[in-house]
């Protein structure tokens, strides 16, 4: 009989421990609109749709990695890269090209090469994956910085402009893109075998390579599509700025971290998912747009996510498991 009750006790902590994200948003969102009731108008949820847009697939691309227990921080840096490209192969203010929705394909297709040069250096050369990935950074963001010679060139296609300033039912294009990209991240997550296999490598490694799974193809994998996703962010970034410098990614890696952990997927892996970093995302642009409604200081706000990502990590880890904490 306590053998039972101490199982049902268990299940039932996991299941409030799942859904705490979740009503925590609830309840944050309850909270600023109780203080300030302009939170709940329709132009206010749009401009939360058009804070998140970017955080969630660049968040879409850390949970990947952060599934098999691993960490990317090339993120910057590859947002650098890919609002770079896309403002010199679209049609732009500096020079002749006008490759539209070629251009965007060709800089996603550049992000994918940067992710699998992190995943083959990182595996085949057994390098941490924070090193790889951190020199990485500054390499893609030394190139963009390069290919501009620090200036900024204004990005005149429609297409790409468009993502920002045309709309359906009141949204810009880029949320319902960034939404699709949530869509394919869940279906690579949930219904292909490589999705599935991020879990098991997360939940150790060495059993994960026993029972037949190809570990480093899966991680070389992952980390391509990790870069993809940050390119297609950087995409997203030049779109919302109307131009491309080697500057737009700065803060990004912070805020796509934290979102994924808020969510709910452990940093040592095996836990949480693309649906759970939705809510992360959410958590933490309603929280900035509260604080802003709220009248608090930028410097406050940045304290405040701050602790969150601390008391996120706190409560996402399993002290039972850890025998040692480095």
């Amino acid at each position: 009989m306590r053998a039972r009750a101490g199982a049902a006790a268990s299940l039932g902590r996991l299941r409030v421990i799942d859904w705490a994200p979740l009503l925590v948003l609830v309840l944050l969102c309850g909270i600023i609109a109780a203080i300030n009731p302009r939170f709940l108008l329709f132009g206010n949820f749009v401009r939360i749709a058009q804070a998140a847009m970017i955080p969630l697939v660049l968040a879409i691309g850390e949970t990947f990695i952060i599934l098999m227990g691993s960490i990317d921080l090339s993120i910057e840096g590859v947002v650098a890269l890919g609002a770079v490209l896309t403002s010199l192969l679209v049609k732009n203010g500096a020079n002749a090209h006008d490759l539209g929705v070629a251009g965007v394909g060709l800089v996603v297709l550049t992000g994918g090469l940067v992710g699998l040069v992190n995943g083959v250096v990182h595996v085949r050369l057994r390098i941490p994956s924070f090193m790889v990935t951190l020199g990485t950074w500054f390499i893609a963001a030394g190139i963009a910085n390069a290919a501009l010679g620090g200036i900024a060139v204004r990005i005149n296609d429609p297409i790409v402009r468009g993502l920002v300033l045309q709309r359906v039912l009141g949204f810009p294009w880029g949320v319902w893109l960034a939404l699709g990209t949530l869509a394919l991240g869940w279906f690579i997550q949930d219904h292909t075998r490589p999705g599935r296999y991020l879990y098991a490598l997360g939940g150790g490694e060495e059993l994960a390579a026993l029972s037949g799974i190809p570990a480093a193809r899966v991680r070389i994998l992952a980390f391509t599509l990790a870069g993809a996703f940050y390119a297609l962010g950087g995409v997203l970034s030049g779109a919302q700025l109307g131009l491309g410098n080697a500057q737009v990614g700065q803060g990004r890696l912070f805020t796509a971290i934290t979102a994924v952990v808020v969510g709910g997927t452990a940093l040592s892996g095996g836990e949480g998912g693309v649906l759970q970093t939705l809510v992360g995302v959410l958590i933490v642009t309603v929280l900035a747009n509260g604080m802003v409604l709220m009248g608090v200081s930028p410097s406050i706000q940045t304290a405040v996510q701050g602790l969150m990502i601390i008391v996120a990590v706190s409560l996402s880890i399993d002290r039972k498991r850890l025998r040692i904490v480095k």
